[in-house]
């Protein structure tokens, strides 16, 4: 499934209203600086059903409690997949230079 057939909002897009603004679609893309202020997406997407993918290119990868909501984690060239994904629990860890969006399901 391609993204632009899909339902897909942005960190950055989301409105005041945070769960409001998350329903209805299937992923929320969050960069990896936007992490600290997505506490309440990250739980409101979790009730909404909303998958979580996160692009973590460009900073050094820190487990927490974040983790735990993301289905799909973007990551640099060199990094250990398969390591990460046993640390973080993720189930999906890719690495290269595609768009996000080449990735959801």
């Amino acid at each position: 499934m391609r993204c632009e057939n899909m339902n897909v909002i942005e960190f950055s897009d989301l409105g005041e209203n945070v769960r409001e603004s998350l329903q209805g679609k299937r992923w929320l893309l969050i960069a990896a600086e936007e992490l600290p202020r997505a506490t309440a997406a990250l739980m409101f997407s979790e009730l909404e059903d909303v998958l979580v993918a996160v692009d973590h290119r460009g900073h050094e990868v820190r487990g927490g409690l974040w983790a735990r909501a993301v289905h799909l984690l973007v990551v640099d060239e060199g990094n250990d997949i398969s390591q990460l994904q046993r640390d973080t629990g993720i189930s999906k860890v890719v690495t290269g230079n595609d768009d996000v969006s080449a990735h959801l399901w």
